[in-house]
């Protein structure tokens, strides 16, 4: 991940850029590798570099030839090699970045540029002869971004990866919405996103196609490959990262194998970057070319000793024959990152933050080896409604009509935490499960496949698609007992005492009195537990209550707790099963 920050119409751009380039700061830790900024007319763009694809040409802000147009991007854009090849008019690329593209998209499609885009991405453009500022967000939120304005200098809009580098200046700050362009001519966001499983209402009939499920997902997974330095997975053992880490591991075999056949001789001679051809990315053919630089394709896990994730991990690791790296941690170790944790996740959401906790610590852990991008496996339980409360679904339509709403809320729960846990530390994650491609085919399936039964475990046509059992010549994906675990979800996974310990230290730090005497800032956003209240405070330590809008609280339906832990539902085995 990168990070950036920009600032449009500003009344003495000159002299705030001190300021900007200190807001700037703040997020570095998403980009250590190089910092940028390009000043021009009234408006600044500054950008934090993690150098992952083009990593000798690609520092940002990036430029046109007459440097009329000034872009700043954070995310991966995977089909830049098939965009480059399919412009109508002939552009000379400056860079081997996969973001230039955005460039000249714009320059051919203007505001439809992010239609051509299949990546996660945020990006802000400046486009000088019209002095207008474009900003877009990926589809789903997979990249964060927010949007900020001051009541002193109302003609002024601000826009940056993260809230702590926008309070300092503003005092109204948006999650800029998924899917959606700003454009400072109108002053208006527009959605350019326009799926055709959108409208929850709408019930989708198309057959499952098992096999069509399974190869779109393990192209949306050869696409994340895409990369210039070493890469890994997250393995927690459940289905979701396991499935990952299987075609991953596949498709690293199958590229050292082709590494290997090829002896160092390929031909670079004759190559024409401008085309996309000798770069990073997906071809024309769907393969893969890219870079690594590790013999092996390296899966870490974490967990208290003796979690349930670790257990199942090392028992997928052996089997795939990854390299895997084993991360205990202890209830004291997470306790004392807590109030980190809050400040880079930039929320108080009870959820978020026990996931987080674990997975920030193993991003350091994964970054201090040398490690720059992992895969990883969010999307999955809101696609397929792979959480245990979905058991309560009363029928197919409202089984849908939650999925798509899960779906639509992933940039204020676990994209947020994928990202803002591992940018903590300099380290991308990426997420196969929310592909475009993937989406349109998983969302779009009937329902009535979905649904949990007596016959049918959670996300059941996901571990179907990749059941190789009635394929005698196939190898399998996975062990049966991993392809057929029941759900953990992550904080649950990682040991039972750490959520335990989190609801104990709560006790001691949040009084009944307390409870009963909210703060008045908070309005009508009280929490419900002293868990909960105890975040707030935390949360409150770093950011001022204009930040608070942008959280939202995961909660289950379908189900009267009010602790969304999954150990909670009535439904949940401690231990997972050995068979279907």
């Amino acid at each position: 991940m990168c990070g950036i920050f920009a600032c449009h119409n500003h009344p003495d751009v000159v002299k705030f850029k001190p300021a900007a380039l200190k807001l700037s700061k703040a997020i570095r830790h998403r980009g250590p590798d190089w910092s940028g900024s390009v000043t021009c007319h009234n408006t600044i763009l500054c950008h934090e570099r993690l150098s992952i694809v083009g990593v000798e040409s690609g520092a940002q802000p990036l430029t046109n030839a007459d440097e009329s147009i000034v872009l700043a991007v954070n995310g991966e854009i995977y089909n830049h090699r098939l965009i480059r090849k399919s412009l109508k008019e002939p552009y000379h690329f400056k860079t081997t970045s996969d973001c230039e593209v955005v460039i000249p998209l714009y320059m051919e499609h203007g505001l439809d540029a992010p239609k051509h885009l299949d990546g996660m991405f945020s990006f802000v453009l400046y486009d000088k002869n019209q002095d207008r500022i474009v900003a877009a967000r990926d589809p789903i939120g997979i990249t964060t971004l927010y949007q900020g304005w001051s009541s002193e200098q109302p003609g002024t809009v601000y826009f940056a990866s993260e809230l702590k580098s926008l309070h300092p200046v503003c005092d109204k700050i948006e999650s800029f919405p998924p899917g959606h362009i700003f454009d400072s001519l109108t002053g208006e966001r527009t959605r350019y996103f326009q799926p055709t499983w959108w409208d929850g209402e709408k019930i989708p009939e198309t057959p499952l196609d098992l096999k069509v499920l399974r190869e779109t997902f393990e192209k949306s997974v050869r696409k994340r490959l895409m990369a210039e330095v070493p890469y890994g997975v997250l393995l927690s053992g459940g289905l979701d990262s396991s499935l990952v880490a299987s075609i991953a591991q596949r498709e690293t075999l199958r590229l050292k194998k082709l590494s290997e056949e090829a002896n160092g001789h390929a031909d670079e001679s004759s190559v024409d970057p401008d085309k996309g051809e000798g770069l990073v990315g997906i071809d024309d053919d769907n393969k893969l070319s890219t870079m690594t630089f590790l013999p092996q394709l390296n899966s870490f896990s974490i967990g208290l000793p003796g979690s349930p994730d670790n257990e199942a991990a090392l028992k997928v690791a052996k089997f795939l024959g990854t390299k895997h790296h084993v991360m205990t941690f202890t209830v004291e170790d997470g306790l004392n990152a807590l109030s980190d944790v809050i400040y880079h996740l930039e929320t108080y959401d009870v959820t978020t933050i026990r996931a987080s906790t674990p997975m920030y610590l193993l991003a350091r852990k994964i970054k201090a080896m040398g490690i720059k991008m992992v895969l990883s496996g969010e999307g999955s339980d809101e696609i397929f409604g792979g959480y245990l409360y979905f058991h309560g679904a009363p029928d197919k339509a409202a089984f849908h009509e939650e999925c798509v709403r899960r779906v639509k809320n992933l940039h204020l729960a676990d994209c947020l935490r994928a990202n803002k846990s591992t940018s903590a530390w300099g380290l991308e994650a990426r997420v196969p499960f929310l592909d475009k491609e993937f989406l349109e085919v998983a969302m779009n399936i009937d329902p009535k496949e979905k649904l949990i039964t007596a016959e049918r475990i959670e996300k059941y046509i996901l571990r179907k698609a990749f059941d190789t059992s009635d394929e005698p010549d196939a190898q399998p994906y996975l062990p049966d007992n991993i392809l057929w675990r029941q759900k953990e979800q992550f904080s649950d996974g990682v040991g039972y005492g750490w959520i335990d310990a989190l609801k104990d230290t709560a006790e001691k730090n949040v009084s009944d009195d307390m409870m009963k005497n909210p703060r008045p800032e908070w309005g009508s956003d009280i929490p419900d537990t002293k868990e909960a209240y105890w975040y707030r405070l935390m949360f409150d330590e770093h950011f001022p209550p204009s930040c608070a809008s942008t959280v939202m609280r995961w909660t289950p339906k379908w189900s009267k707790q009010t602790d969304p832990s999954g150990r909670a539902i009535a439904i949940h085995k401690a231990k997972y099963n050995d068979a279907a």
